[in-house]
C-alpha cells in the first residue's frame, strides 16, 4: 500500500517526508503497458517525479493541483507528474527514438542543456483573472554543468522558490517509487511555492544551520537499494536512531497516495472546440470519427459526427444579438 510519513525533529528546525508509491505507482505503469510500456530509464525517471511530486504537493498543503514537467530535446519530450490535494496523483511520459539502459538523466531530456523543469500550481477555485503560479529551472547548476540526478534539480527549484535548505533523495523502478525529502524550517513565517518568500534577512541562514546540515547529510547516506526495499520504519531508525523524531500518522489507503485521472468527456470536448469546427469536419469527413485517447490513465473517448455537432451546439446558441465565429 502506498504511504506518506510526516515527522519533525524535536527542537529543531527541521522537518521531513518520506513517500512510496508501490501499488499507484504499478497503476501508472500498468495503464501504460496497454501502449508498449516506458523503457527501464524513463519508468526511473517518471517514478522519481511522482514521489518528488507527492513530497512537494504534501509539504505545501496547496488546495489545488501541483504539476511537474520535464521537457527535454532527447528521446524524452515532455514528462508530466499531477497531484492533486488529496494526494491522488497520475503520470506519463513521451517518448521518442529508442532509450538505452542505464543512460543518465541529461541523455534523456537535456542533449544540448536546454531542458526545463517547470512547477505549475493551479488553484483549485480561480478567483477572476487568476493564472496558475508557475516557476521553471533549468537542467542545469549555476556554471552551466548538467545535472544527472532530478534530486538536484529539485533542491536547486526549491532553493530558488522558497529559499530554504532541501535534501532530496529519490528512487524508482518497476515496483516501487520513493522519496526522502528534510527541510530547513523557515526562521520567520512560513515559504511555499506559491510565492510568500521568506524575510529577507533568514536568506542569510541559508546552509548555515549545523541541525539541517547532520540531519541532511544523514539523510544524503541513504543508498537507493535501501529507499526501495525497506520499510519507512527501518529507514527513519536507520538513519535517524539518535535523533529525536517526532512522528505523525502515516497518510495511507484512502487518506494516502492513489491513482485517479481528472480527464472527462467534457473536457475533452472542450478540447475539441478549441481545435474549431472547421479541424474536427475535417478528420470526420477523413475518419469518420473523432478518438482521442488518455496519455495519463488509457481512457478512449469516440466522438462520432453527431457528438461532434454537439460538442459545438452551445457555441451556436448564443443570445440574440451575440456573434460567435468559428
Amino acid at each position: 500500500m502506498s504511504e506518506l510519513h510526516k515527522f519533525v525533529f524535536e527542537g529543531l528546525p527541521v522537518r521531513g517526508m518520506l513517500v512510496r508509491l508501490t501499488d499507484v505507482w504499478q497503476e501508472i505503469l500498468h495503464r501504460r503497458d496497454q501502449a508498449g510500456g516506458y523503457p527501464a530509464a524513463v519508468t526511473e525517471l517518471l517514478g522519481e517525479m511522482a514521489a518528488a511530486a507527492t513530497l512537494m504537493q504534501a509539504n505545501i498543503k496547496f488546495n489545488g493541483s501541483l504539476i511537474m514537467q520535464i521537457m527535454g530535446d532527447g528521446p524524452v519530450k515532455l514528462a508530466v507528474a499531477e497531484v492533486q490535494p488529496d494526494l491522488t496523483l497520475r503520470a506519463t511520459a513521451k517518448v521518442s527514438g529508442e532509450v538505452a539502459d542505464g543512460v543518465p538523466l541529461s541523455h534523456l531530456v537535456n542533449v544540448n542543456n536546454q531542458g526545463r523543469c517547470a512547477i505549475t500550481l493551479d488553484p483549485k477555485d480561480r478567483l477572476p483573472g487568476q493564472q496558475p503560479y508557475q516557476g521553471v529551472v533549468p537542467l542545469h547548476g549555476d556554471r552551466r554543468e548538467k545535472l544527472e540526478r532530478l534530486s538536484e534539480i529539485i533542491e536547486h527549484y526549491m532553493l530558488q522558490s522558497e529559499q530554504l535548505d532541501t535534501r532530496l533523495v529519490l528512487a524508482a523502478n518497476d515496483k516501487v517509487a520513493a522519496g526522502l525529502l528534510i527541510q530547513r524550517l523557515p526562521l520567520q513565517g512560513e515559504a511555499n511555492l506559491a510565492g510568500s518568500g521568506v524575510a529577507r534577512s533568514d536568506e542569510d541562514h541559508i546552509g548555515r544551520n549545523e541541525d539541517y546540515n547532520r540531519i541532511a547529510i544523514l539523510a544524503g547516506s541513504l543508498k537507493r537499494e535501501e529507499l526501495l526495499e525497506l520499510d519507512a520504519d527501518t529507514i527513519l531508525h536507520r538513519l535517524f536512531w539518535e535523533e529525536d523524531v517526532r512522528r505523525f500518522e502515516p497518510l495511507q489507503g484512502e487518506n494516502g497516495p492513489r491513482f485517479a485521472c481528472t480527464c472527462s468527456r467534457e473536457r475533452v470536448g472542450n478540447m475539441l472546440k478549441s481545435l474549431g469546427r472547421e479541424e474536427i469536419e475535417s478528420i470526420l469527413q477523413e475518419q469518420g470519427g473523432v478518438s482521442v485517447d488518455c496519455d495519463f490513465c488509457g481512457a478512449r473517448y469516440e466522438f462520432d459526427p453527431v457528438d461532434a455537432a454537439q460538442v459545438f451546439l452551445q457555441a451556436v446558441e448564443q443570445p440574440p444579438g451575440s456573434q460567435q465565429q468559428h
